[in-house]
């Protein structure tokens, strides 16, 4: 085959156009960081990245949930926390009361009115709430456990239904607190001091009462916090599973910068090769001898 002047122009333009576009793509990943910026450039390392994207979105998600989690968990230690502060006062107020020789009816009265106040207390420890949310009514979160317009402590089934948060994948960790029962019981043992309009209620009986439902508020705190526990675990668990997809994905689409410069380095060094040596093949042409 017989070798034109014009084929040999035409290479050194081809040969000089890739050159051009190898350059611009060394360029293009120094300024990026990337390896690729569109799926035309590597679509397996496009499909490996979206794919390592949605599982490091799905952590930072679980991450939220979690987030969730703790806000339930801790508000509701605190409540019931206030809930053992109302008992221990109540307590104090009973075991006064049933020292009946040192006690006159007047101090008795002024016992039930702050009983009262420690009750309307517990109403508001019952509607506490993270959010919109109320925590201590199961399923029905957006009503409050007491009810201020009957006065009475809800107790459908709804009201004792758990409430779960995922945090991985297949994973659920229940964040209500199933108390209904327990501040109906507070509730009751407190109306019944109110009521007694005789000074005749045996305060006695109250402080073992008092004690046994102190005991189930130690018991609900206790499950909190081993939920609490759990869910710390968890959070290290999903910290570990976000380094890790981060780190598959930066070495999946990062660039080794010092190769890449080398690269870059390497490609000019050639391009100017290629200039000089296209230089010498464009031979001149007759009019150039003619001038």
């Amino acid at each position: 085959m017989r070798v034109t002047q014009s084929m040999l122009s035409q290479n050194m333009l081809r040969n000089l156009s890739s050159s051009y576009n190898n350059m611009g793509k060394l360029q293009e990943q120094l300024n990026t960081g990337k390896r690729v910026t569109r799926p035309s450039d590597d679509p397996v390392v496009i499909m490996k990245s979206l794919g390592y994207g949605m599982q490091v979105n799905r952590v930072e998600q679980y991450q939220k949930n979690l987030g969730e989690v703790n806000n339930w968990l801790d508000s509701s230690d605190d409540a019931l926390d206030g809930v053992g502060q109302v008992l221990h006062r109540a307590r104090e107020l009973a075991a006064n009361a049933a020292n009946t020789g040192a006690m006159t009816e007047n101090d008795r009265k002024m016992i039930k009115v702050e009983l009262e106040q420690l009750q309307n207390q517990l109403h508001d420890l019952a509607n506490t709430k993270v959010g919109d949310k109320h925590i201590f009514s199961g399923k029905m979160t957006d009503q409050p456990l007491f009810d201020k317009t009957t006065g009475k402590y809800q107790s459908g089934a709804s009201f004792k239904e758990n409430v779960s948060i995922e945090v991985f994948d297949g994973v659920d960790l229940r964040v209500s607190t199933n108390v209904s029962d327990m501040f109906n019981n507070i509730n009751q043992l407190f109306t019944d001091i109110k009521n007694d309009k005789d000074d005749k209620y045996d305060f006695s009986s109250a402080l073992e009462k008092i004690d046994g439902l102190l005991d189930d508020v130690l018991i609900k705190r206790a499950d909190i916090g081993a939920r609490s526990n759990r869910a710390e675990l968890m959070d290290n668990r999903l910290q570990m599973q976000e380094g890790a997809a981060k780190k598959q994905r930066s070495e999946n689409e990062d660039i080794d910068y010092e190769k890449t410069i080398t690269d870059l380095i390497t490609s000019e060094s050639i391009h100017r090769a290629t200039l000089s040596v296209g230089a010498r093949i464009i031979q001149p042409s007759l009019t150039d001898f003619l001038r």
